[in-house]
C-alpha cells in the first residue's frame, strides 16, 4: 500500500513557507495544502505533525483533493492526530471520489484490510483499479498482485503480468522485481530458459 503524500516545491523551502503562510492565512486553499506538506515534511519549518494536520484540514474542507488525501494518511497512520481508520476512509473518499490516485489505491486497501469499513473485496478491487487505470504505478502493481492472488477476481496470471509490467515499465523497483519473479515461475508469460 502506499500512503506517500502529495508534495510541495523542493527548493527555497524557509521562503516557501514564508509565502504559503500569508496565503494560507488568507484562505487560500492550495497554499494550506503545501503549508501542511512543509510542516510534515520539515521544509523550511520545524517537523510539526499537528500543524500539518491543522493546515491539510483547513484546505481539505475547502476541497483540495492532495490535502483530503494527506489529512487520510494522517489519520490512517496516526500522525498529529489519534489513529482513526474511519475518518481515515471519510478523507481517502472524499478525495478518491475527485480522482486522486493516491486515495483511490489506499481506500481499496482500506477496504482489503477492513481498517474503518467492511471488509469487501469487490470495493477494494473497484478502487485499486481507478488508480491503476490513472497510471499510478503502485496501484498497477498492486492490481497485477490482486490478479495473481485472486483477491475480489478470478485468478488470472495473464491479467497479473499485464498491470505488474505496467508499473515495471515506469521504474517501479517493486514492480520489477515481481515482473522478475513472475517470469521466473512462467507465470502469465512462457518461462524463460537459458
Amino acid at each position: 500500500m502506499s500512503r506517500e503524500m502529495s508534495s510541495a516545491p523542493r527548493n527555497g523551502f524557509a521562503e516557501a513557507v514564508r509565502w504559503y503562510r500569508r496565503a494560507a492565512e488568507q484562505g487560500d486553499a492550495r497554499a494550506q495544502s503545501n503549508l501542511g506538506v512543509m510542516y510534515h515534511e520539515g521544509r523550511g519549518v520545524r517537523q510539526d505533525y499537528s500543524e500539518a494536520v491543522k493546515w491539510f484540514r483547513r484546505a481539505a474542507e475547502q476541497g483540495i483533493a492532495e490535502a483530503q488525501h494527506n489529512l487520510g494518511v494522517m489519520y490512517d497512520e496516526g500522525r498529529g492526530v489519534p489513529q482513526d481508520y474511519a475518518e481515515a476512509v471519510k478523507w481517502y473518499r472524499r478525495a478518491a471520489e475527485q480522482g486522486n490516485a493516491l486515495a483511490q489505491h489506499n481506500l481499496g486497501f482500506m477496504y482489503r484490510d477492513g481498517r474503518g469499513v467492511a471488509r469487501d473485496a469487490a470495493e477494494a478491487l473497484k478502487w485499486v483499479r481507478r488508480a491503476a487505470e490513472q497510471g499510478y504505478a503502485g496501484a498497477q502493481n498492486d492490481l497485477g498482485f490482486m490478479y495473481y492472488e485472486g483477491q475480489g477476481v478470478p485468478q488470472d496470471d495473464a491479467e497479473a503480468v499485464k498491470w505488474v509490467r505496467r508499473a515495471a515499465e515506469q521504474g517501479d523497483p517493486v514492480a520489477q522485481a515481481n515482473l522478475g519473479l513472475m517470469c521466473a515461475e512462467g507465470c502469465g508469460v512462457a518461462q524463460d530458459e537459458l
